[in-house]
């Protein structure tokens, strides 16, 4: 019988060194991630949801084409949440699913780019992202929780890694279908590197990358849910706790709640695409 591989004992060694050597680096990022939580949360909450409904019915409608529908339908979707007295709840997880969309994309477009432009680290990332997006969410919780405790943090930290493939992935894909006769005439035109990617590139990769940003904030608001395990505030704690309690309606409304935002997100999203 072969003796066992001490995978975990190696694991737990290798927690213990970052946690004593970097242990002032994981309290900054925490530090950090707080601040830009905090920031959104408090800037959804300060409106008034009889004012911040319509306000965002006129956003939608001007973002979404002068889609009437579209705009009446977020309105009554959000009108429904704020009657099932679960606004702040609502906003909580709007806030938590913004702020990791918008560190994940802070990375992830940029990754994007480089994969696009090296295929050896196209070749490396492939494969890291490969190990990503098969691997459980529920996996993601061990070491957010490791090195961040509980709370909002380790959710975002977890839901900002189980969102952030799609943006690497998608935004990669679309530079690289960049027809090569349009990267030639930039360079016959004496187009820098830079030029190319601002002027050419990144605009006729736009509707892919915005794909990207869209599955990205399906992801993150899916990872917000299972990251209540872990302590996130939110509708996934609502979920949690109906779930726990046997609590047919807690958990029902809530579910309804995250299912409208989610839509709401989806088609918002989706027209940027069109």
């Amino acid at each position: 019988m072969l003796p066992k591989a001490p995978i975990g004992e190696t694991v737990s060694d290798l927690v213990d060194f970052i946690e004593t050597h970097l242990g002032w680096l994981l309290d900054h990022i925490t530090l950090a991630l707080r601040v830009v939580l905090n920031g959104f949360q408090e800037i959804l909450m300060a409106i008034p949801p009889l004012v911040f409904i319509p306000v965002i019915t006129v956003i939608i409608y001007f973002i979404g084409h002068r889609d009437l529908r579209l705009a009446l339908v977020s309105a009554a979707g959000l009108l429904l949440i704020w009657n099932l007295q679960l606004w702040e709840l609502a906003m909580m997880t709007l806030a938590l699913v913004i702020s990791s969309t918008f560190i994940a994309l802070l990375f992830g477009i940029p990754i994007g780019i480089l994969a696009a432009g090296h295929d050896s680290f196209n070749a490396f990332v492939r494969v890291l992202l490969d190990l990503m997006q098969t691997m459980p969410p529920f996996v993601y919780l061990i070491p957010a929780v490791i090195f961040f405790s509980l709370g909002n943090v380790p959710g975002m930290i977890a839901t900002v890694i189980f969102a952030m493939p799609p943006a690497i992935r998608l935004t990669n894909l679309g530079i690289r279908q960049i027809p090569t006769e349009l990267i030639e005439v930039a360079e016959a035109f004496g187009a820098t590197p830079r030029q190319k990617l601002l002027k050419v590139q990144l605009p006729g990769a736009l509707p892919t990358i915005m794909t990207g940003v869209n599955q990205c904030i399906m992801l993150a608001l899916s990872m917000v849910v299972i990251s209540s395990m872990i302590g996130a505030a939110g509708l996934g704690y609502q979920v949690l706790v109906g779930i726990q309690r046997v609590d047919i309606a807690m958990g029902f409304e809530a579910g309804l709640a995250i299912v409208v935002l989610a839509i709401i997100l989806d088609r918002v999203t989706q027209s940027i695409v069109r």
